[in-house]
């Protein structure tokens, strides 16, 4: 038998907080003495202490571990529970990471509000594109809606491109659209409009998209879905080399042709038509980053007498492991005002 003091000091917990255990029903002392009232410890009794400060550390209340414990929980479900709990937290950090990015960009816009060069804006065409894409839907428009979405769209196209033999020819060109809605009465706005450019992050993750040139999928009616295209640019020769010769055809929102037969690749093979006028700048450094470059750029479009015509496309120049060195083309498509 061990005094509480000594069963505090085994179980590197405090006498004051056994007290509070045994209050509550959670961890009775082996004996009371009916005189003192002193309180006695068995050591068997450090295995349902040590059950009770993981399950508390896990994010549990008391009430919850006495039912858990009730239960009596075994160490293998314990062992899920901290696998659980663990990929929780790890969740909560990136999303931490990725709000304290957000405040980050907002500030760096503010700091350089003004002062974009007109010479960092060059307005040109672009030319026609075949792409492998994959697609998906993202809820909003913003960096954080985006990256989960786009990220394991580009690693699942790479790994299926690989898988398939089809070598790129270019660089990654993400665009985006609407999602289509459903029901009757929605008054959103299809395909164009005055939108910075996107803030998406590139590779890395699981599969979260579909195959094809457009999303079949339906947004709810008033909600601000996006379609995200996530391509790379290939040839027709490629496509030959690995077998892969188009198979049936249909045509996107934008136009564009995309074709995958009920045998074919995993992903949409997909016609992209050039810009007649599209305003462009590069941006360097990771896309969580991107907001400051897309918002001067609205300030030139604004400025220059252009209105935009739709969502900015992004063309992947370069993109190495350290995001601080990639290299963005930002293509939004414009008309005069």
């Amino acid at each position: 038998m061990f005094t509480i003091g000594d069963f505090a000091r085994y179980g590197r917990v405090s006498a004051r907080m056994l007290r509070h255990y045994d209050a509550l029903g959670l961890l009775r002392p082996a004996r009371t003495d009916p005189v003192s009232g002193y309180r006695y410890y068995e050591a068997a009794q450090l295995a349902r202490l040590n059950r009770i400060i993981a399950l508390k550390d896990l994010g549990f209340s008391l009430q919850q571990v006495g039912a858990i414990l009730t239960e009596e929980v075994s160490v293998p479900e314990l062992r899920g529970m901290l696998r659980l709990r663990r990929a929780e937290l790890e969740a909560a950090l990136t999303a931490a990471g990725a709000r304290l990015a957000q405040v980050e960009a907002r500030l760096r816009t503010i700091e350089s509000e003004g002062r974009m060069s007109a010479d960092d804006v060059v307005v040109k065409p672009t030319g026609t594109v075949l792409l492998a894409e994959l697609t998906g839907i993202a809820a909003g428009y913003g960096p954080e809606d985006i990256g989960p979405v786009i990220q394991p769209l580009y690693t699942e196209l790479c790994r299926q491109l690989e898988t398939a033999g089809v070598t790129p020819a270019g660089p990654g060109l993400a665009y985006y659209e609407d999602a289509p809605t459903t029901g009757s009465g929605s008054e959103r706005p299809t395909g164009g409009g005055e939108r910075p450019a996107g803030g998406s992050e590139r590779p890395a993750g699981g599969s979260e998209g579909s195959a094809g040139g457009g999303s079949g999928t339906a947004a709810a009616p008033g909600n601000e879905a996006i379609v995200v295209h996530a391509g790379m640019v290939i040839t027709r020769e490629a496509l030959d080399k690995a077998g892969l010769p188009a198979a049936g055809s249909s045509t996107s929102a934008d136009g564009s042709a995309a074709t995958a037969g009920a045998d074919g690749p995993g992903f949409a093979v997909v016609t992209l038509p050039g810009l007649d006028c599209a305003a462009t700048v590069v941006h360097r450094g990771p896309m969580s980053r991107i907001l400051p470059t897309a918002q001067n750029l609205a300030h030139w479009i604004d400025a220059n007498g252009y209105r935009s015509a739709g969502y900015a496309r992004e063309l992947y120049l370069e993109c190495p492991p350290d995001q601080e060195k990639w290299v963005t083309e930002l293509q939004e498509p414009v008309i005069r005002a």
